[in-house]
C-alpha cells in the first residue's frame, strides 16, 4: 500500500507547477512521482485543495444497519 505524503509537500509542489515550473521539474525536484505532480494541482483547481481524502473508515455497518430491526426480531424469537 503506498504511503501517505505530508501535506506540506502538496503545498510545495501545487504552487510550483502553477508558477510555470513543468511537471517533470517539480517531481523531480520535490522527489515525488510525476503522475502525481500532474494530478495535484488538478485536484486543487477542481476541489479548492490538492490534499488527500482520509483513509480507512468503515465501510461495511451500513450493511447491518439496513437490517438493524429484523436482527433484533430474529434473536427475540
Amino acid at each position: 500500500m503506498a504511503r501517505r505524503l505530508s501535506a506540506a509537500l502538496y503545498v510545495r509542489v501545487v504552487p510550483a507547477v502553477d508558477s510555470s515550473m513543468s511537471c517533470h521539474a517539480a517531481a523531480a525536484r520535490f522527489g515525488v512521482s510525476v503522475s502525481s505532480a500532474i494530478r495535484w494541482p488538478k485536484r486543487a483547481l477542481k476541489h479548492g485543495h490538492a490534499f488527500a481524502k482520509p483513509r480507512g473508515g468503515d465501510r461495511h455497518s451500513g450493511k447491518i444497519e439496513a437490517h438493524g430491526n429484523f436482527i433484533p426480531e430474529l434473536i427475540a424469537e
